[in-house]
């Protein structure tokens, strides 16, 4: 009986040791079902609420088929209302092709350590697309939600299907993110579209977004910490654009993935001091965007347009050939007719003109007389008995000839009549000057090499940066216009600029056909060359036209990759066109005294270093424009006084002393009257444009610096060249009709092109988002944006303007020297 007891509590404690030996249930179990049977999974578009903790798990099943064709693409929705960064809630998606995962509230970095938490989270899961070789797909999504939190943290969970996930070619889009929330969708190429054009719209500017082009892969990078690991992208205002083309996609789709940065710096939005840390803020931060895919040009429009603008290039050459086809026949004529001159037994040509009829031969009228300050004049004499010397003669030296030595042919004496003559400065050995001026061309060649090698080799690194990090915000192209060929992302920027290179080459052919025309002259002793118009030298037209090529060639090679840092590549050659052709214009009727080549090039490097130095620190130093706006006044005001006195007033010490006497002799003694009233007229003007120059830049110091500078060597550049113009026609000289079509064709090109130059459909001063606010669609043959039209008028007014200058003066090429007034 003893055991009794015993049995009788082993009966009673059987039951719950039954009980404790049973498995236990989940806290909301899942009901034993068959995961491939819709019915008895979890319900699209269904909310659930919960809690889960420490001790809690939630999963839910949701399963649908996918026919041959058709892309479903679902999407996770949560919400959790606690705030405690410590213990999120954690949401764990399983499906064919991944895991994705995420916490809820969701934390974003920003800049300076600050942090953003999200309390709403929706992403969309990558889909699975069934093939004809499979049939329908069952495809099974399983959401875990769990928590640490010990005691609790509720949630939300709804999970749709996507009813509009895969877009169409031509029609437009509309949709909203947010950084908790972004979007992507899905693209197939079509058969007969090989490249597309990404638009992407938006009506506000901020927030701050991003678009991004991916492949089919899973998981798709779809949030602002790991949206540039993959693809293509681009940071966005309220413009987007990217070009795509079919053979950079193996499946021929890709994704669209738009995400909502959680701070506005990045597009150049202010940043935004918090009072609070770890706030919500994805209320405040929906955008609302309209994508659109359109396909690009076609290969055929592309290869037309090249070609229609290469036919309109050569067209200038063609002309060139007439022209010197018609000169051949002229001249031809000329000499059989007789009427271009004859022999007069010695080999030498006896040439009439009209005003050595009325001049006796070798009058100086207006000059000096002096053998032996002029050997240029008895070499160049038909009578004179001696042999002609080649320009290639290398023992002549300028020291030869610069000193001399007759007191009553001091070069004080003759450059500071109040009346000069042509002949008084060019009283220098015509081989000597032809020298000097012909190293413009080999320093330019030179600098040339040195300077672009290093350039190109830059733009291939930035571009296979770009191409490789797909980072489309290193690079500010007109995008809404950009037509990819190879590796390069807007061919047409750089192609445009053809047009300086071909007609840079066909300037050096004009100026080389002159140039014959002019040494066949000289060996011919023809007094014309010798003694009449305005002496020829082809140096400086030389590095001009060489300038004219590099400016197309940096041009192009900026456009590679245009960006903040390179911008001042091309802008380098702009300042010397323009330092260059003031120089052309002195050096017409001061030959003897323009500066040298080494001075000229040392003057262009002070300039670009300026330059540098102002895109540095121009921006908010006052400093900087201080010393700079003294320096632009200074700088002109001696150069003033080099020009007013032809290179005799020296720049030293005793330059106060002398600077009193003049202003005594100058002024007082003439009544106010200047001793030479038309330099000091031009003068006068350039130094109130400069200093207005000055005055403009301290007050409101440009961004643009390089631009602002470009803009100083321009205006003093017309000022000179409307101020000869105008001394031209006071001096009763002519305008023959080929300057003067030149004059008409440039003034029409430039102003023209400057209307597309302030067009701007990129600006490398804005972010890369806000540059892109400026795009614009191409407006020529569908390939060509406004800033090519730039480049072929501008090149085409420069062209032109080197025309100008060439053809000048061609009227005085029957006006003896002695006659040729300067000015």
């Amino acid at each position: 009986m003893r055991g009794c007891p015993r049995i009788a509590l082993l009966c009673a404690l059987l039951p719950w040791l039954l009980h404790a030996a049973a498995p236990r249930r989940p806290a909301q179990p899942l009901p034993s079902r068959d995961p491939r049977d819709p019915a008895r999974g979890s319900d699209f578009d269904r909310v659930y609420s919960g809690v889960v903790s420490l001790t809690t798990e939630n999963i839910y099943s949701f399963n649908y088929t996918s026919q041959p064709g058709q892309v479903n693409a679902v999407r996770v929705y949560v919400n959790s209302s606690s705030e405690n960064l410590d213990y999120p809630v954690l949401v764990v998606v399983r499906q064919q092709k991944g895991v994705l995962s995420w916490q809820v509230p969701l934390l974003f970095q920003g800049l300076y350590q600050r942090s953003y938490n999200y309390q709403e989270v929706s992403r969309t899961l990558c889909p699975s697309e069934a093939t004809n070789e499979t049939g329908p797909l069952e495809q099974l999504v399983i959401v875990d939600v769990t928590s640490m939190a010990p005691l609790g943290a509720q949630y939300k969970l709804l999970v749709t299907k996507i009813t509009h996930f895969q877009l169409q070619t031509n029609v437009a889009f509309h949709f909203t993110a947010s950084p908790s929330q972004p979007q992507y969708f899905l693209y197939k190429f079509p058969d007969d579209v090989d490249s597309v054009i990404i638009k992407v719209r938006s009506e506000m500017a901020y927030p701050c977004s991003v678009v991004s082009v991916q492949n089919i892969t899973c998981p798709v990078h779809d949030l602002d910490h790991n949206v540039e690991f993959n693809g293509v992208y681009q940071s966005m205002t309220k413009k987007a654009a990217i070009t795509l083309q079919k053979k950079d996609f193996p499946s021929k789709q890709f994704f669209v993935v738009f995400v909502i940065k959680p701070e506005d710096y990045a597009c150049g939005g202010s940043f935004f001091i918090q009072e609070k840390e770890n706030q919500t803020w994805n209320l405040h931060r929906t955008k609302n965007l309209k994508v659109t895919i359109v396909p690009s040009t076609k290969g055929s429009v592309d290869v037309n347009s090249i070609l229609i603008s290469l036919f309109i290039f050569f067209f200038f050459y063609f002309g060139f050939l007439l022209i010197v086809l018609v000169h051949c026949i002229r001249f031809k004529r000329k000499s059989i007719d007789g009427s271009f001159g004859s022999s007069d037994g010695s080999g030498n040509m006896a040439v009439s003109h009209p005003i050595a009829a009325g001049t006796p031969e070798g009058s100086n009228y207006g000059a000096i007389e002096g053998s032996s300050s002029s050997p240029g004049r008895q070499m160049s004499s038909p009578n004179s008995g001696q042999t002609f010397q080649s320009d290639t003669d290398s023992s002549v030296e300028e020291s030869d000839f610069d000193t001399l030595p007759d007191i009553e042919s001091d070069k004080n004496i003759i450059r500071t009549k109040v009346f000069l003559f042509l002949s008084d400065l060019s009283r220098k050995d015509r081989r000597i000057i032809s020298k000097k001026y012909k190293i413009y061309f080999w320093n330019i060649v030179t600098i040339a090499v040195f300077y672009a090698l290093p350039v190109i080799q830059l733009v291939i690194t930035y571009q296979i940066v770009a191409n490789t990090t797909g980072n489309q915000d290193i690079c500010y192209y007109n995008f809404l216009c950009a037509h990819p060929l190879g590796v390069l992302s807007a061919f047409n920027n750089i192609f445009s600029n053809l047009g300086y290179v071909l007609l840079g080459f066909l300037f050096l052919l004009i100026v080389l056909h002159r140039d014959i025309l002019h040494h066949r002259a000289l060996e011919a002793k023809d007094s014309f060359a010798m003694e009449y118009g305005i002496p020829k030298h082809f140096g400086v037209f030389y590095a001009m036209g060489i300038a004219l090529i590099m400016e197309g060639v940096l041009s192009a090679c900026y456009h590679v990759c245009p960006n903040y840092s390179n911008f001042q590549f091309d802008t380098s050659f702009m300042y010397m066109i323009a330092g260059l052709c003031m120089l052309k214009l002195y050096q017409t009727r001061h030959p003897d005294i323009n500066a040298s080549a080494y001075a000229a090039y040392a003057s262009f490097a002070a300039v670009i270093t300026l330059t540098v130095l102002g895109v540095v620190f121009g921006k908010n130093d006052v400093w900087f424009w201080v010393i700079f706006s003294a320096i632009h006044v200074l700088a002109s005001l001696a150069l003033s006084t080099q020009i007013y006195y032809m290179g005799r007033f020296k720049i030293d010490l005793g330059i106060f002393r002398r600077a009193s006497m003049v202003f005594y002799t100058d002024f007082v003694q003439q009544c106010g009257r200047p001793l030479y009233m038309d330099r000091m007229v031009l003068l006068i003007l350039g130094n109130l444009f400069n200093g207005s120059f000055a005055l403009y830049g301290l007050i409101y110091r440009p961004r643009d610096f390089a631009s602002y500078m470009l803009g100083i060597f321009i205006c003093n550049l017309l000022l000179y060249l409307a101020f000869y113009i105008i001394m031209k026609l006071r001096s009763s000289e002519k305008l023959l009709p080929t300057p003067l079509l030149c004059i008409v064709a440039t003034v029409v090109m430039w102003a023209t092109s400057l209307y597309f130059f302030f067009q701007k459909p990129s600006s490398w001063e804005d972010t890369p988002a806000e540059s892109r606010e400026r795009n614009r669609e191409c407006i020529l043959l569908d390939f060509f944006d406004d800033h090519d039209i730039w480049h072929f008028l501008s090149a085409t007014a420069l062209f032109f303007s080197f025309l100008v200058l060439l053809t000048l003066d061609d009227d005085l090429d029957v006006v003896h020297r002695d006659q040729i007034p300067v000015f």
